[in-house]
């Protein structure tokens, strides 16, 4: 049976922003695979038409909308489902409930939508009132227009069922277990601290910047990642990378096998977000045996279920917990056996695939 769907909600493919574009770097191939006619939905500019990582069989359309921080994902999101509204698809993937504005006219045009809701974006500190408003708004309009939802965390399915009463299917990232990797130039294998993240407020930034000026007095850190629009944040990591050698910014890294590398090879791995469920960089370090020291949320307990060390947001904490794991290789090669173990049984790419095509044909079927 012919069977098409449309991807939309990212920035392209192959794309490596964040965590949707990596679940789509991953899902378009494989329903490709299975025979799907799979169309993503992207930016001009996102994404490299020589991108090795690229499979032709994955057809990709870009529409135009403003880049900016505050109406990139609803103007992005408005222009690719009217494209899509007029392609017709079996189904439509729908990323991000900013797009639930645009739900009703994929609706109108015969179009069922499985929509992966991400976080509780309303509640994420990077966004100001008016942000906050708009998202909880698409989240009202994702709850009465889409035909099915789509949570990566059993905690944001609950949150979701308390405040709009609606049930979904539960489907994590997922994580590549790669094998040996050469370690980075200049590192020591277990012997620095790494962080990768977005520089936004609730992924604990700030406060690891903080720990790392006492870190960098007896190991070498690590930090990946970058605001994407500069900032306060940027500006400080810059200053302390500028002033101590022992710090190393990277700033946003899409060469895959690097990264993986770097968890691989790191003394401790620290996670610091603080929403978004089930967040894709946890579940990858974890796969690449990363000893991990995480904030301690409702989140990253769910994924780590006891397969890393939790603290709480601060400086001195985390600092601490650190040194404490760098001191013990018995406790590194526990941890890092424990987040191997977990990544396999409950987060690996092929299953999550396998639980979105699920969906997917069970959507195409209703209709």
């Amino acid at each position: 049976m012919s069977k098409s769907v449309a991807i939309i909600g990212t920035r392209g493919y192959p794309s490596y922003y964040g965590g949707f574009e990596t679940a789509v770097r991953k899902l378009a191939p494989y329903l490709a695979e299975q025979g799907w006619d799979v169309t993503v939905y992207g930016r001009e500019g996102s994404t490299r038409p020589d991108d090795d990582g690229r499979d032709p069989r994955v057809h990709t359309v870009t529409t135009r909308g403003l880049e900016t921080k505050s109406v990139s994902t609803l103007s992005y999101g408005f222009t690719a489902t009217r494209h899509a509204a007029k392609a017709k698809p079996d189904v439509a993937l729908v990323m991000n409930v900013a797009n639930g504005f645009f739900l009703p006219t994929l609706t109108r045009a015969g179009i069922p939508s499985l929509v992966n809701v991400d976080g509780i974006e309303w509640d994420r500190a990077k966004w100001g009132r008016i942000a906050k408003f708009v998202f909880h708004t698409g989240a009202k309009w994702t709850a009465t227009h889409g035909t099915r939802m789509v949570y990566d965390a059993k905690a944001i399915a609950a949150r979701w069922k308390s405040e709009f009463g609606l049930d979904g299917d539960f489907i994590p990232y997922g994580g590549d277990v790669p094998g040996e990797l050469p370690l980075e130039s200049g590192l020591e294998h277990r012997r620095y601290a790494l962080m990768v993240a977005r520089f936004v407020p609730e992924n604990t930034v700030a406060e690891f910047i903080d720990a790392a000026e006492q870190m960098a007095t007896y190991c070498d850190v690590v930090i990946v990642g970058s605001s994407g629009y500069g900032g306060e944040l940027e500006e400080k990591v810059a200053a302390l990378s500028a002033a101590n050698s022992r710090v190393k910014w990277l700033g946003h890294l899409s060469d895959d096998q690097r990264l993986l590398s770097l968890w691989q090879h790191a003394g401790a791995y620290f996670h610091g977000h603080s929403v978004g469920g089930t967040n894709p960089a946890l579940v990858q370090a974890m796969a690449c045996g990363a000893p991990v020291i995480a904030r301690d949320t409702i989140y990253n307990r769910e994924v780590l279920e006891g397969a890393g060390v939790l603290v709480q947001p601060d400086a001195n904490a985390i600092e601490a917990a650190v040194k404490a794991l760098l001191n013990d290789p018995e406790k590194q090669q526990a941890l890092s056996e424990a987040a191997l173990a977990r990544a396999e049984e409950s987060y690996s790419w092929l299953g999550v695939c396998q639980k979105y095509e699920a969906a997917l044909l069970e959507l195409i079927k209703q209709k």
